[in-house]
C-alpha cells in the first residue's frame, strides 16, 4: 500500500488520511466547486411524417402527390432505421414539402369548384327569372 494509506480490517476501499485545515483558512475559504460530466442527449430522430403522407394519399391526392409524399415518408423510415440520420432527414423533408403542396392545390381546387358552381347557380336562376319576366323570350333557336 502507499504511505498513509493503511487499510482498516473492515472491507472496502482505504481512505486518505483526514488532513485537518492550515491554520487560519475556515471553510469558507475553501473553493466550492463540483464538477459534474454530463452527457448531451442525442439528437431526436428525423420526422418522417408517414401518418400525413397516408392521409393525403387517401385525402387529397392530387396530380399523385400525396402518392409520391407516401413514397417519400416510407425512404425516410427505412433510412432512419438504417441509422442514416442525413437520408433520412433529406426524404422526410421532400415528403414534407410535397405533403403541403398537395394540401395547397387541394385546397385551391375545392374553393375554385365551390365558386364555379356558385356562379353557375347565379346564371342559372338569372335566366329563370329572365324567362319569368318577359314571356316573349324563348330562348336560342
Amino acid at each position: 500500500p502507499r504511505p498513509g494509506m493503511e487499510r482498516s480490517h473492515t472491507l472496502g476501499p482505504a481512505l486518505p488520511p483526514y488532513q485537518p485545515l492550515a491554520a487560519g483558512v475556515d471553510m469558507e475559504g475553501l473553493p466550492r466547486s463540483t464538477v459534474v460530466a454530463m452527457e448531451t442527449p442525442p439528437p431526436p430522430p428525423p420526422r418522417d411524417h408517414l401518418a400525413w403522407s397516408l392521409c393525403t394519399t387517401l385525402y387529397a391526392n392530387v396530380c399523385c402527390l400525396g402518392f409520391l409524399a407516401l413514397v417519400f415518408s416510407v425512404k425516410s423510415r427505412d433510412r432512419k432505421v438504417l441509422g442514416d440520420y442525413s437520408g433520412a432527414l433529406s426524404y422526410g423533408s421532400t415528403a414534407k414539402y410535397l405533403n403541403i403542396t398537395a394540401q395547397l392545390l387541394n385546397i385551391f381546387f375545392v374553393i375554385l369548384i365551390i365558386a364555379l358552381i356558385a356562379s353557375g347557380t347565379i346564371t342559372v336562376v338569372n335566366i329563370f327569372n329572365h324567362h319569368q319576366n318577359d314571356p316573349r323570350f324563348v330562348g336560342p333557336t
